[in-house]
């Protein structure tokens, strides 16, 4: 293989250790290889990269190996170019591996040019895409939430799913109030009925008779407040997202342009996959990137039915 780095580095990285070589010299000549172990402290990982600068390393690679990555990348990145590999696509050759071997096949391959790394966008679109999946799994969470609050209802024989589009609406949520603080006749929390829901009040009065004890009571007590406390921090969330997409405003106000986009989608667009289309040279690889076009796998002419026809390789996705 045909050297095109003077200066490279490869990286074995673990949850407590980061495995680093070094290989520098001319590309026409074998390259003088270090090989040193670092702590994945903050104290430690400054020292490796302060090794590496003295050396003079100019490009390093690490595979993606699940959140371990990301300290390293941070401490490296505006040093030296830092290539994050998807480790299929770096793997060594079976039965040689060791922690050593790893990383200088890592500087190897790197040094050959043949590392592709994957899209890793600016710090503060990454900080926003970590805002935008947490907020995603609260709203999640709370979806749970909600299907535990029925299922309790159902044991207590409260249909109230049963009458109501939305037992979670601004009737539900009153009269759920009701039946938690444990007041009130069936027929009288079926008033709290608000607009087309009132058409509906002698059913909410069959629905709302039901086998309430205590226990229930608690238990939907805790979920609702539980509830109100995840809305509660969506909603911060949400201001944290904005404050990090402000420098967008821009490109979210395109986005929502587009029927069906809203304010939420679009950040959650541009947290994915940044502002720079230049990352992505065709339609191919940003769908390949999103996890919507499947590779090939094709064998004696003939392709696997579960792939398409079409696409890209796929990508590592961070």
């Amino acid at each position: 293989m045909e050297a095109i780095l003077e200066r490279c580095a490869g990286l074995d990285v673990h949850k407590k250790e980061v495995v680093a070589c070094v290989l520098v010299g001319p590309t026409d000549a074998k390259p003088r290889k270090e090989v040193q172990r670092f702590s994945t402290m903050t104290k430690g990982l400054e020292g490796m990269r302060d090794w590496m600068v003295s050396l003079g390393v100019t490009h390093v690679a690490m595979e993606s190996t699940g959140p371990y990555w990301k300290p390293v990348f941070n401490v490296l990145e505006g040093h030296m170019t830092v290539l994050l590999a998807n480790a299929r696509h770096i793997k060594n050759v079976p039965g040689r591996k060791t922690d050593v071997r790893d990383c200088e096949w890592i500087a190897q391959i790197l040094r050959c040019g043949l590392v592709h790394g994957s899209f890793v966008p600016p710090r503060h679109i990454r900080e926003a895409r970590d805002l935008t999946r947490y907020r995603r799994q609260l709203v999640e969470e709370g979806a749970r939430e909600r299907n535990r609050v029925q299922k309790v209802l159902e044991d207590a024989n409260i249909k109230l799913g049963s009458v109501l589009s939305d037992v979670f609406g601004s009737s539900g949520q009153k009269m759920l109030e009701r039946i938690v603080s444990g007041e009130g006749t069936p027929a009288e929390i079926a008033e709290l009925a608000k607009g087309r829901s009132r058409r509906k009040i002698p059913e909410l009065e069959q629905a709302l008779t039901g086998l309430v004890n205590d226990h229930h009571r608690f238990l939907v007590r805790q979920m609702l407040d539980h509830m109100a406390d995840i809305e509660r921090r969506v909603a911060e969330v949400d201001g944290r997202i904005i404050a990090h997409l402000e420098v967008q405003s821009e490109e979210t106000g395109m986005l929502t342009s587009i029927p069906g986009v809203g304010a939420t989608a679009a950040a959650a667009i541009v947290a994915e996959v940044g502002t720079d289309m230049g990352q992505f040279p065709s339609d191919g690889h940003i769908s390949s990137w999103a996890g919507i076009c499947s590779g090939n796998n094709e064998s004696a002419g003939k392709k696997s039915p579960d792939t398409p026809t079409t696409g890209t390789s796929g990508s590592a996705r961070f």
